[in-house]
Order: structure tokens, then C-alpha cells, then sequence
């Protein structure tokens, strides 16, 4: 993979500016976390050598001195909100990100419940989470938040909340994902410090929009397509450039909320130490970049994979016309189609030529190599075999799996687990080539071959199955799929 970002660089210089701005607020911090602490896959798609645990690589520079306090809204816990990527609820979420945490060696100081108004499982969560040890506190609903400023910043507004109590000079506030209340919760616990003789400070650490990047350079669009629902757009910030005459990148809802944001800070402290959003930000992204055409050409492919990925959803029954329509327009403005993508070409070509449903994979050096579905394989399996017999050096007529070993595996999925496609799968054709790579070296070399397929853009002509999506995801495969359903056997 052509790598576009220097990530020992970012690690390096956004701790060292995190702790420039920890000092800058007399050794206590708020840091409001925006997007994932981990798994950041959007990010090391579009910024290729950005590792997707970057941001706690880069915090276990500061791991001795961090607290992490997990928010998650009343509101999400009582209808079950579910987390799309994972399929888990944003409950059992907290749960999981504090195990993640503590497991790579952070403190998880408590979890704030916000929005809250008695909600009885709120209540029954906050129990759960007691009786597990964990420190849970109620942050409430506040009457004409986030605008009636004066009732906000008083003893009936913020000062109502329980006071979270924090140990260590850097808090940072996390959730499970958007609309938790991450801002509110840092907010509060100004005010509160603030009653109690201390002033700390607030900061946001946000990947994209790269601030010091063009409105329309493609890594900044790659980010409008990636929040297509909640429909965000990337916008020149207006106080930025009043202030200092520079032109800095924001988004529509942080530059909506910081005259609020003026006046809380001025009603909390008497001032506001920033002077636009974009000052509130800690993002060293963008001075990490290495080449910028490695980047742009990952976010074009990202614009589109987000596009096909649209397309599926509402092939599948969701609500998801105004993101469809909201992606073509981003990628009408970088100049693309999905034929710029030479894998949806590749794949098309494959299954006129067939007259079967087929992939199509690109190597790192440019090659493209095709597949379509078999007797016995189908096209996602067939493809995987194709190219990494390709990179083994291994001539394409060679068969590393033979019919007598696929047979009995077929046969088990249609007579004993009522199975109605007997081909393979990706990861039932890895597990056979695995087994006769004990006694094959051409399996065993195919096998070594398959960490080259890292970043690899590929392409189906049909829906695929959710395992072998899984597949090419933990193989690192950015697959896109044609929003046509398998049809038969096909």
C-alpha cells in the first residue's frame, strides 16, 4: 500500500500540542473527543499510514497523566440505540469501550448519563453500572439549551448537574457516538470547576475536517460523504477569518453553536479564550500528510465507496435517499463517477463477458485481476484465490483447490445446515486452502500472500454476503457492491 500520512509524525507532534494546551489552561483539561479513539477506519482509508488505534498511540504518550470519562445520553439507553458497525447498543457499548480502555492501559474514571429527565432505564443501567464499580453521574435536561445562555451557566442550569468528580490534568470525554451530549458535559464541568476555585479549560480533538486543508480538497469531502446523515458540511470559518484574517476549515454545526458557545464561556469565566471554532480544535492531521496525491486519490475512492455503500443501504429498505443524492453531488464536485473507479469497470466487463456475477480486485502495482462465481467457488472466494495466485507467481490454471476436497464441504452445507448455495465462501475457502497448505508449498505460498492485499480497492456486481464482507474487511479490502441482490444461484 502507498502510504500518505507519516503516522510516527502525528503520534509525535498532536501529543506534544495536547500538552501545550493542558499548560495553557493551568493543568487541568476537557478534551471532547469527535469520531472513534479506535477503529478509526475512515481515517486510515482516506490518510493511507494513519493506523486506525492512532489517537491512543498518541495518548499513551500522555497515559500517566489521563482520565476518561464515557457519556452516554438517557435518551439512546431507553430506545435501545444500536451502533450500526458493531450491531451492539450504545449500553453494552460503554461497557465495551471501558473494557477497551482499561484493557490498553487507561484510567476510565466514571460515566456521565445525560439527558436525563428519571427515565426508569437510565436508572436500572446506572444500577448495572454501580453494581459493576463503576462511578455513574446524572447530567439533566436543561429548558432552552443550548440558547437561553443566562439560565445555562447558573445554579439552576449546569449547577443542577452532579459534579463529576476527575483526578488527573487531562479529561478525556468520549461516547458511543453522536449526540450524547460530549459538549454539554464539558460545559458543566467548567462551570462546576469554576464554583470550586478552579479554572480549567475545554478543547476538541477532531480528525476531519483538516482545518488547514482547502473547503474542497477531496480528504475534506471524503468527510462530508462520511456524515452524509447527519448531513454536515465543511464551511470556511467566518470567526477564523475576522480574527486573524487566515482561512481555516470547520463545519456547519461548530460554527453554529460558537456564538452559544461565546456567551458560555463568558458567562462561566467572565471571557472566552477563543476566538473562533477552529481555535478550539487540537488537530495536527493535516501537517502530517506526506503526499498529497496518495491522500486525495484514498478519499476520491472513499467518496465513492461511501456512495455504493448508500446505494446498498437503500437497495436494503433504509431511509437513505438524501445521502444518495447528497454523495452524488460531492462527487459530481471532485469530477468523478463510479467508472473512475477501475475496479466497478473491471468487475462490469467480467460479468458481461460471463454472464455471471463477478470481482474484480486492484493490486498495489496497478494489475487488476478478475473473478467470476463457479460451480464451485463463489466470486468473492474465486477472486481472493485469482490474486494471491497472481502475487505467488503461481500460473492461473493451476487449481490449489481440488474438486474432490470442495465436494464434501458442499455437500455438508446443503444436506446438514439447509444451506441453499453450495459454493464457498471467502472464509470457508481460506480455512480448505489452509488445510492443504500443510502438505501443499503452492497453498502455503497463495496463503503469505494475503497481507499484500491490504488497501486494495475491490468491487462486486452483487450485494455480497455479510461474511464474506467480513472477510475482505479484516483483510483490509475496500470492497464496493453493485446494489443488485444475488438471484438464485447466480
Amino acid at each position: 500500500m502507498k502510504l500518505g500520512f507519516d503516522n510516527d509524525k502525528y503520534i509525535r507532534i498532536q501529543s506534544e500540542h495536547i500538552r501545550e494546551r493542558i499548560v495553557a489552561f493551568g493543568n487541568k483539561l476537557y478534551l471532547e473527543l469527535g469520531g472513534k479513539l479506535f477503529d478509526d477506519h475512515h481515517a486510515s482509508r482516506i490518510l493511507p499510514g494513519f493506523q486506525p488505534d492512532s489517537k491512543l498511540q498518541m495518548l499513551s504518550q500522555l497515559a500517566d497523566r489521563i482520565e476518561i470519562l464515557i457519556v452516554i445520553s438517557a435518551v439512546d439507553i431507553e430506545r435501545n440505540k444500536v451502533r450500526q458497525d458493531l450491531g451492539i447498543t450504545y449500553d453494552e457499548d460503554v461497557l465495551r469501550l471501558r473494557d477497551e480502555f482499561q484493557h490498553r492501559g487507561f484510567y476510565v474514571g466514571s460515566v456521565v448519563v445525560t439527558h436525563y429527565n428519571g427515565q426508569p432505564s437510565a436508572d436500572a443501567y446506572r444500577r448495572r453500572l454501580e453494581n459493576l464499580g463503576v462511578k455513574v453521574y446524572y447530567h439533566r435536561l436543561i429548558d432552552g439549551y443550548p440558547t437561553n445562555v443566562s439560565l445555562i451557566a447558573s445554579p439552576a442550569g449546569f449547577g443542577k448537574n452532579d459534579y463529576v468528580e476527575t483526578s488527573r490534568p487531562l479529561v478525556i470525554v468520549t461516547a458511543p457516538g453522536p449526540g450524547s451530549g460530549k459538549m454539554a458535559v464539558c460545559l458543566s464541568q467548567l462551570y462546576n470547576e469554576h464554583r470550586r476555585g478552579i479554572e480549567a479549560g475545554y478543547a476538541k480533538f477532531e480528525t476531519f475536517p483538516v482545518w488547514n486543508l482547502p473547503l474542497k480538497n477531496p480528504v475534506n469531502v471524503a468527510y462530508e460523504a462520511a456524515t452524509a446523515d447527519l448531513n454536515d458540511v465543511n464551511m470556511i470559518d467566518p470567526f477564523h477569518l475576522e480574527a486573524y484574517g487566515n482561512i481555516a476549515i470547520n463545519y456547519n454545526r461548530d460554527i453554529e453553536i460558537f456564538p452559544v458557545l461565546d456567551a458560555l464561556f463568558t458567562g462561566i469565566y467572565g471571557h472566552n479564550p477563543y476566538k473562533s471554532p477552529t481555535d478550539m480544535g487540537v488537530n495536527m492531521v493535516g501537517f502530517c500528510i506526506s503526499d498529497d496525491e496518495v491522500c486525495n486519490e484514498a478519499s476520491r475512492q472513499e467518496v465513492i465507496r461511501r456512495y455504493y455503500a448508500a446505494l446498498d443501504a437503500f437497495a436494503d429498505g433504509h431511509d437513505v435517499e438524501k445521502e444518495v443524492s447528497k454523495i452524488t453531488l460531492l462527487m459530481r464536485q471532485l469530477g468523478i463517477t463510479t467508472d473512475y473507479r477501475r475496479t466497478t469497470v473491471a468487475a462490469k466487463a467480467c460479468r458481461d463477458k460471463e454472464n455471471a456475477s463477478a470481482t474484480a480486485i486492484e493490486l498495489e502495482d496497478g494489475t487488476i485481476i478478475t473473478a467470476h462465481t463457479g460451480d464451485l467457488l463463489g466470486c468473492s472466494a474465486a477472486l481472493l484465490i485469482n490474486a494471491t495466485k497472481h502475487l505467488a507467481g503461481i500460473d492461473h490454471s493451476v487449481r490449489l483447490l481440488p474438486e474432490k476436497l470442495i465436494a464434501p464441504i458442499q455437500h455438508t452445507k446443503i444436506a446438514y445446515l439447509q444451506g441453499h448455495n453450495p459454493r464457498l465462501h471467502t472464509d470457508e475457502m481460506l480455512v480448505a486452502l489452509s488445510v492443504l497448505s500443510q502438505s501443499d508449498e503452492r497453498c502455503a505460498e497463495a496463503l503469505r500472500q494475503l497481507p499484500r492485499l491490504n488497501g486494495c480497492q475491490a468491487h462486486s456486481t452483487v450485494m455480497l454476503s455479510e461474511v464474506d464482507r467480513k472477510t475482505f474487511r479484516r483483510l483490509g479490502i475496500q470492497i464496493t457492491c453493485e446494489p443488485v441482490r444475488k438471484h438464485g444461484l447466480i
